[in-house]
Parts: structure tokens; sequence; C-alpha cells
């Protein structure tokens, strides 16, 4: 796989040939990947020549950003940074070699070992409000004196500084995980000159000659990823003699019990769709695209960025999943909780993505345009958009508006019923509704009735995409008749199911069962009989 590059293009066979030679000259006969021999002829018709920075990253299409590489290794890497897969070729010799060691995997100190670190110890001299030291393992005699703090609430000592790689070691007691695969992104991270946030953490106490190990403990990952990026020193801040055991117990709690929270999932939807807007306009850049012109596809972003095409995929799902939930058209929002289920609202914003997005939203790369069917209101994914927001809506509608109290909420609410306590029939039906096991069972027989009334209509429709074709407002009908009859059923709100039903959290799997056949696996009949399509379609009012 060559590089797409008009300058490469341009090339005769005896040019190309030639630039085979210089930049193998450069790479003092190495791939650049993987750093083992390149012989053009051993090698010959299986070798590429790439761009380092790619072009979707504003790379230059000309040799000094060229590369040449073994053809597998190009392959393997995809189409990321060239300086990326040269250190994630390099890491996994490490691995290997860890492995054969008998290890879980490479740590900081291997990584330390193959760049020349973890060879020196450190003298303090300390005061009651600073420390010194010298660097003379790297030829620096000066002293260098460093305020010395202590935190208030442990009592230990600690200072910052800056210090050699000579200098620093990995703590395997008390951190002893390997390097993950996430030290990819975070190579990536420091190529695109975005700061460190956090410093490196370790500890020193001194052995006989009063001189010690300044041993890292946390942050190795990132520690990791910019000393293969070429950093010869970093900073760290360095517990001063303190209880190593205390560091265990607080290290391993702030990696389980104490991990922090991430970004709610609402919230990396939001990231998402705003990275696909920044992707939509680096192609238009590259391409040389006017502002207003979407003619192209959701597959021909994902094959341009080829290097994070998962992550592509990822965004533009993200962007229909945030054009969802910020319309202002959407009724069901007012009832969704967006960091969780809370008290005094029925809905969680994971169990929308586990339930409406991911039975209506087609979860692949569309091969039309942007902008197709724009004009004529065809467009697939506005019509899926619309569409979901409209089915949400209804939901709403007819189980939520002027039924939900949030004075009443849901904590506990199963159990209070079970008290004795009076819960007005409609709430009690929108909070059972509105579990995400049955939430699930009711849109996958919502799917039923659309594929029902397009099969009886002679509609030839994609099943996996539903919701981009628009639906007749006789079948938005049948479905506003589908759920009013759903809801009437009086398993909803028979209080004497609190117990056996809906006390406690059933699976999906339950419910497929008692909507298909009545009653549980037990025998414990929740409907008075299995639900039928064709009469859950029919308007009982009339």
């Amino acid at each position: 796989m060559t590089a797409h590059s008009p300058y490469l293009a341009s090339l005769g066979e005896e040019d190309r040939k030639a630039l085979e030679i210089r930049l193998l000259d450069r790479q003092t006969g190495h791939c650049f990947i993987c750093d083992e021999t390149i012989d053009l002829v051993l090698h010959g018709g299986q070798l590429d020549i790439d761009h380092i920075i790619p072009r979707a990253d504003n790379g230059p299409d000309e040799e000094n950003n060229f590369a040449l590489t073994h053809a597998t290794c190009n392959r393997q890497k995809g189409a990321s940074d060239l300086r990326v897969a040269r250190r994630i070729a390099e890491f996994e010799k490490l691995q290997r070699t860890a492995i054969g060691e008998g290890k879980r995997g490479a740590n900081l100190g291997d990584v330390l070992g193959r760049y020349n670190g973890a060879k020196a110890n450190l003298k303090l001299k300390r005061y009651p409000d600073a420390v010194e030291f010298t660097l003379t393992a790297v030829d620096k005699n000066d002293i260098r004196r460093v305020p010395l703090y202590k935190d208030q609430l442990s009592g230990m000592e600690y200072f910052f500084a800056v210090l050699p790689l000579e200098y620093l070691h990995h703590d395997d007691r008390i951190n002893p995980r390997s390097i993950g695969a996430n030290i990819r992104g975070l190579i990536e991270e420091f190529l695109q000159k975005r700061p460190q946030l956090h410093v490196a953490l370790a500890w020193w106490s001194p052995e006989s000659d009063g001189s010690g190990h300044i041993k890292i403990f946390d942050g190795q990952h990132k520690a990791a990823a910019q000393i293969m990026l070429g950093m010869k020193e970093l900073p760290v801040r360095v517990f001063v003699e303190p209880d190593t055991n205390v560091l265990l117990v607080a290290n391993t709690n702030a990696g389980s019990a104490l991990r922090q929270v991430a970004f709610d999932v609402a919230v990396m939807r939001h990231l998402g769709s705003s990275l696909f807007m920044e992707r939509v306009r680096q192609y238009k850049d590259m391409k040389g695209l006017p502002e207003n012109n979407y003619s192209f596809s959701e597959k021909d972003l994902v094959a341009f960025f080829r290097g994070e095409h998962r992550e592509m995929l990822r965004y533009i799902i993200d962007a229909v999943r945030d054009s969802i939930t910020h319309n202002k058209d959407n009724g069901l929002m007012e009832f969704i909780e967006w960091a969780g289920k809370t008290a005094d609202r029925p809905l969680a914003y994971s169990t929308i993505e586990r339930t409406f997005f991911s039975e209506f939203i087609y979860m692949k790369a569309l091969d039309a345009p942007l902008d197709n069917g724009m004009e004529r209101g065809e467009n697939a994914r506005l019509l899926e958009r619309d569409q979901i927001v409209r089915l949400m809506s209804l939901f709403a509608e007819i189980f939520f508006v002027g039924k939900w109290d949030p004075e009443i909420g849901g904590r506990k609410l199963e159990n209070r019923l079970q008290k004795g306590d009076q819960i007005p029939e409609n709430h009690l039906r929108a909070w059972r509704i509105a579990r995400e096991e049955i939430l699930a069972n009711v849109l996958t027989w919502v799917r039923l009735v659309i594929e029902n009334y397009n099969a009886y209509t002679g509609r030839m429709i994609d099943k996996e995409r539903l919701l981009q074709y628009a639906l007749p407002e006789d079948l938005w009908q049948r479905i506003r008749t589908f759920l009013n009859n759903l809801g009437a059923l009086p398993c909803w709100i028979d209080k004497n199911l609190s117990n056996t039903v809906f006390g406690a959290k059933q699976n999906r799997d339950f419910w497929t069962d008692v909507f298909k056949t009545g009653k549980t696996q037990t025998g414990v009949r929740v409907l008075a009989e299995p639900l039928n399509l064709q009469t859950m379609i029919v308007n009982r009012s009339t």
C-alpha cells in the first residue's frame, strides 16, 4: 500500500527507484517502522513509500515527508502517522521480550531500560523547607535546590523536579500493572503537542550510603509515551521517605473503588459530534471543496481518515445521537437524566442509547453524499434523526406528559408500593414502561409494526435502515395505536405484580418471554394472553 500521492504518481520507474535509494540511505538501511533491515533486491516489490505525517493531518506531499517501509509493516499500521507506527512497533518488541521473560507485559521499567534510564541513585540534602541535589550521573555538578512541601492531610513531604531518565526507576510493587494498548493514544496525543496534565508520582528513600532510587508508581503510561517520543527528562512529584504501604493502598484505591468518573456518555457523544464536524471541515480543506459542498459520503470520510477509521465511524454515529438528543422538538428529553437514573426522572441517557438508538440508528457509514436528497426531504440521516425524534416524542406524549410526577419520583417505588403507599396509576405505568429491559422489548415490537406494514403494502425497505425511509402517516397512526393499546394492559398498574415481577430487575429475555407467552418462565401470569400484532394495531376506542 503506497501512499496516495500526486508526487509519487508523477514519478517514472527510474525516478521512483532513485527515491527508494535516497530514502533507504537516509534511514541507514532500515525500515522506518520496524527498524529491521531493508534489502532492495530481496524485498523488491514488497516495499512501500508512505507519508510520515499523513496528508489528512496536513503532512506535505514532498520527499522530506516520505519514508520507506516493508509493505507488511505499513499494512499493519493502517494509515496512522508513521512516527506513531514506529513507536508502537518498538513497544511491541518490548512486549514480546517481556512476555518471553515470563512477565505479563512490558512496563515502565522496560521502557526506561531501552532508553538508557534507571541507572543512578539520587542523594538528597534535606532542609525544613527545601531539598538539594546534584545530577552528577549526567555530568551536571551544580547544586539544585527546590522547595519541600508537606501534605497537610497525610503528613507526607514531597518536592517537584524535572529529572533525567538516568535517575528514574519503575516501582513494580506499588504498580505491578503492565502498559496497555492505550499508550498508542498517548503517543498520538503528545505528538499533537498537547501537554501532560498530571505529572508522574514517585517516592525516594535513602539506602545505606544515603542515596536512593526515584521510584515512579503512578503515571507510567504517560511517562512511557513521552520517553518513546524522545524525552530525556520528565517532571515528577517525589514523596520523601514516605510510608510506602500507605502509597500502595492509596494507589490501589485510586485504580478501583475511587476511580475517577469519566465524562458522562452524553457528553462524550457531544464531543464526538464536534469531532465529526471538525473532520468534515478538514476533509473539505484538504480536497479544496467550497464551503457549501457536501458531495462526499460518510464512507469517503472513513476512507480518507483511514488511520482512525474506527474513531471516524464513532464520530459519525455520535453526530446522529447528538442531533437527536439536542433537538428542540424532542419531547422525551425532559424525562431523561443525563448522568444516570435519578429519583425524579424515569429514564437514564444510557437507557436511550441501548433502546431507541441501538434499535433504530443505522450504525454503519453511508455511501450516499451527505447532501443526497436534501432538497427533496429524503436525506437518509435527516429522516432517521427526525423520525427517531418523532417516535421519542410520541412515547413521551403517551406515557409521561402529564402522567409522570417528579415529586413522587421513582426512588424505591416498588418497595413503597409493597408497603402500602398509594401510587397514581399513570405514574406507576410510566415508571414500569421506562425500565430498560421493558422499553427494549417495546421498541422491538414497534419495529415489528413497521416491518409488518412494509410487507403488507409491498414497500421494499432495508431493515437495518428502517427509519431512513419516510414512514407514511397511516403507519404513524398504527404505531400510536400500538403504544396506546400496550399502555392499556393491566400489568403496568397491577400492584400484586410488584413482588413477583417488578420488584427485582429482570433481563430482556424475561420480557421477551412475557410478551410472547403472557407469562414468566416460572409460570406467573402477567398478561391475559400473549401479544398479538394484528390485534395490537386495532384502535379499540372506536
